[in-house]
């Protein structure tokens, strides 16, 4: 059976009295009194059951039993430090681990991180762009960015912006021997689709858009299927034809012109992106200031038109 230790209090306090020869400095030292000091080794004393030092009216000195412990003592109290604080150094060290659906990695968060950054220099990103599904458990992701309906169970969720979707085209499509000038233009061009099914779930497609803006005599399933908003934003942008995308994630390709909207026909969606983690995750200085960053800068984003209430 293994023995009893001593209070850590107890061992404190005489390693401190012991190394510097003076219960007033070992209490000056630990900031509590003298007589604090005195009867924490009287504890210890009485745990080993032998004196650790001689006393006299002004000095303390060592026994020989005390002299021999003193080493072990200063030691194991160094190395105890020394482990606190490279557990600290290594906690402030770790990167944040942020999972991210690809297409708002990409189209929006890469080009606003740099502003989380400037406002938290001491926390490292470390940004997966990916369509598995964190688990949280054994994978390392401290928060994710994830498209759905929500809600999900067992994790706190803030909800970032609505996936309504637009058509979007190359700015050489609005001109040209078939110029986009209405809906009904578009039995002239490719249409471009997404794969929203196997992305994450039912959303607006082009038979919905074109039933809505009551165009016909157009073969609604034909033209190239991309399994990401990315992949064919790219191919719009290099005039393979009008792709249905979310507005949100094209805001910087309109503003910049690389991209623009033919038409203002929009179709809402159920989808959202959320932040979502486990409740204790907020718990960490660096998930909780990465959560009130993308929530806020989401919402406050100036070309933003889908503005969403974090759920709180």
């Amino acid at each position: 059976m293994l023995p009893r230790l001593p209070p850590l209090n107890a061992l404190r306090a005489f390693e401190a009295a012991g190394r510097r020869a003076s219960m007033s400095a070992a209490a000056e030292e630990l900031a509590v009194t003298p007589a604090a000091i005195s009867h924490q080794i009287k504890t210890l004393e009485e745990h080993f059951r032998f004196p650790l030092f001689h006393r006299t009216v002004r000095s303390i000195r060592l026994t020989d039993r005390g002299a021999a412990l003193l080493p072990y003592l200063s030691e194991g109290l160094e190395l105890w430090k020394q482990g606190c604080s490279l557990l600290q150094t290594l906690d402030e060290e770790a990167p944040l681990m942020i999972s991210s659906a690809p297409v708002f990695a990409g189209k929006w968060l890469v080009r606003r991180l740099s502003e989380f950054n400037a406002l938290h220099p001491d926390i490292n990103v470390r940004l997966d762009g990916t369509l598995s599904i964190a688990n949280f458990s054994g994978d390392g992701v401290d928060a994710a960015i994830r498209f759905g309906t929500g809600p999900y169970p067992g994790l706190h969720a803030d909800a970032l912006v609505s996936e309504d979707v637009i058509p979007v085209c190359a700015p050489s499509l609005l001109t040209g021997e078939h110029p986009l000038l209405t809906p009904q233009d578009l039995v002239h061009h490719t249409l471009i689709h997404v794969d929203w099914f196997a992305a994450a779930g039912t959303q607006p497609d082009w038979p919905m858009w074109l039933k809505t803006a009551g165009v016909s005599g157009i073969n609604r399933l034909k033209g190239p299927v991309m399994t990401s908003d990315s992949l064919a934003v790219e191919a719009a942008i290099n005039a393979g034809g009008v792709a249905l995308v979310s507005e949100f994630l094209v805001r910087q390709d309109l503003e910049s012109g690389r991209l623009v909207k033919p038409f203002d026909l929009v179709l809402p969606s159920n989808h959202r992106y959320w932040f979502v983690c486990p409740p204790e995750h907020l718990h960490r200085p660096s998930v909780r200031a990465f959560r009130d960053w993308l929530v806020a800068a989401v919402h406050d984003d100036p070309v933003d038109a889908n503005r969403q209430e974090a759920t709180q």
